[in-house]
This record gives C-alpha cells, structure tokens and sequence, in this order.
C-alpha cells in the first residue's frame, strides 16, 4: 500500500482546527507568572506565562491590552482570559489574551529578589571579586546535564564563534534536591584543577 504523506502545512492547519473546536479553550482562565514580557511597538504584548514545573506563549493584542489598568512586568502574577489556538505558520501554540487582572507579585521573583538581596548583603557582588572574562578562551568549562539541548546549542554556537575552543563538560543536576551543592562542588573541583580558563553554568529553557 502506498503511503501519501501530507505536508507541514496541512498538519498545522488540521491541529490548529482541532483545537478551535474545543470548546474548553476558547475561553479559558490561565494563572501563572510572567516572564520575558515586551511591549512590542505595535501596541501589543508579547510575554511568557509559567508556573514550577511549566510555561506558555501569550499574546495580547492592543486592542485588548488598552483596556489595562496596570503595566504588566516579569514577575508578576497575573491571572488571564482568552482563547488557546495554534500559530499555523511556526506550529505552536499560545494564549491569545482577552483580559488580565493582577494575582499579586510571583512566588518565583520573589523569592529570586528575596535571593538577590541576601546575597548583596554579604558582599559577594563587590566589584573586588570580578574578574575580567578572556577574550578568546581556549577552555570553556560547561557545568550542566548532560542530556538536552542546552549542550548542544553551547558547543554549536562556540565552535561557531571560536572554531579552536575546546568544550569541558562536567555533568551535574541543575535542578532538584541537591544540585546547587553539586554545582558549588563542580566549580570547586574546575577551579582547583585549573580545568578551564572560563566557566559556563546552564539551564535549558524548559522553567525560563
């Protein structure tokens, strides 16, 4: 039996039918914290809505956002109406917001500023503990997972910048019960073995 397969657009086009069929998402209360907020030139909002374990697209176009009686901005907590549907040309999905309402700052900046603060107190942003990054490193110590992307897109973008750049990677947790002590341990363990001139610590983008 020949198979007929279809093409990128009509997947897109089917999925996006799909769910604007679903009764449920085209008028749906969403909570969550916002990040990478812009306000685009248009007159619309462009911004990222995130809980702890996960995170969603949004739009809010100008005609809608004028009705505002606040400034969105990271961090804050926010609760928002509107419709889920399917971007067909880059086939994702996102909320296209009607209305928003303040929930309160996030649980998340807030304890990141919480965080912050500690750490000013205890002088550990002086300027006396900066040290000038080289120019063109010729070790880049990588501490991360060693599975996902953010690997990938670290040796893709330093080879490309630095063809002669050579990439250590020292796996460790970047996220979870523990992984800040294993991390502390693996900058300890670079720095006393001198194992690279400069020190990358990542994430993926999966909770940015």
């Amino acid at each position: 039996m020949e198979i007929t397969p279809i093409t990128i657009t009509e997947l897109n086009r089917y999925i996006k039918e799909k769910v604007a069929q679903d009764e449920f998402l085209q008028n749906v209360y969403i909570k969550g914290e916002i990040s990478n907020f812009k306000n685009h030139y248009t007159g619309h909002m462009y911004f990222t809505l995130k809980d702890e374990n996960s995170l969603i697209k949004c739009i809010m176009f100008k005609a809608y956002n004028a009705r505002l009686k606040f400034m969105p901005k990271d961090g804050m907590k926010v609760v928002v109406f509107g419709t889920v549907a399917v971007y067909e040309k880059d086939g994702v999905y996102q909320v296209y917001c009607k209305a928003m309402k303040e929930d309160g700052i996030g649980d998340l900046y807030t304890a990141y500023n919480e965080l912050k603060e500690k750490l000013q107190k205890e002088g550990l942003f002086d300027q006396k503990y900066k040290k000038r990054i080289p120019y063109m490193p010729k070790i880049v110590g990588v501490l991360t997972s060693k599975t996902g992307s953010v690997i990938r897109d670290i040796i893709n973008v330093s080879t490309r910048r630095n063809p002669n750049v050579y990439i250590r990677l020292l796996p460790v947790p970047v996220q979870g019960e523990g992984a800040g002590e294993k991390i502390a341990e693996a900058i300890k363990l670079m720095n006393e073995k001198n194992l690279a001139d400069v020190i990358i610590v990542a994430r993926g983008r999966r909770f940015s």
